[in-house]
């Protein structure tokens, strides 16, 4: 390598990271957007919560499916890698699994309407599905079996703890006196082994 690509490729490294961050800073905005307004908030809500001009957005999602869709998989991933820092930081194994189940449900917030901005594309919605089941049962599993070595109940199954929290989220966004977060506590908290 030449003097010249090695300055280009050290360039090229920081722009890259500058870019990674920015994308992730829109992709966060996005979230936090859609969770308070759905996925069909206005793109300059998003923009302005980013600090970027509409342009940018639309540079790096043409469509408001591949934002969705790219919100999607950046959650995913935010949720499969949060289990260290989670058990790290929490007092017990079952609090970790209680912190990671309430940024679940922000997930499930997240991604309601996804399958409405999918309609059209049934095999991407399936190969999202997948991944998703891919990445997050095994974290969930790993979790369980942590706080299942004393604090909780050692039958629960990841499946289908994440598939009761899903189905208690169902509608949450329709209905302003239904606290789907609320129902999932008490989920979480039937979950201790009696004492």
């Amino acid at each position: 390598m030449s003097d010249g690509s090695a300055d280009t490729a050290r360039a090229a490294g920081p722009r890259r990271a500058d870019a990674r961050r920015n994308q992730e800073t829109l992709l966060d905005a996005a979230a936090a957007v859609f969770v308070k307004a759905g996925v069909d908030a206005p793109v300059r809500d998003i923009a302005a919560r980013a600090g970027v001009g509409t342009g940018t957005i639309y540079r790096h999602f043409p469509t408001r499916a591949d934002l969705i869709i790219a919100v999607y998989r950046h959650q995913i991933e935010a949720l499969a890698e949060a289990e260290p820092s989670l058990l790290a930081s929490s007092p017990t194994p079952y609090a970790a699994l209680a912190r990671w189940i309430n940024q679940f449900v922000d997930f499930l917030v997240t991604k309601h309407g996804l399958a409405a901005a999918l309609r059209s594309d049934e095999a991407g919605f399936e190969a999202l599905h997948a991944h998703f089941l891919d990445r997050l049962l095994p974290v969930c599993t790993r979790l369980i079996g942590e706080a299942a070595a004393g604090e909780i109940r050692p039958d629960l199954e990841a499946y289908e703890l994440m598939r009761g929290v899903g189905n208690l989220c169902i509608g949450a966004e329709s209905d302003p006196r239904y606290d789907a977060r609320r129902l999932v506590d008490f989920l979480v908290a039937g979950l201790r082994r009696p004492s």
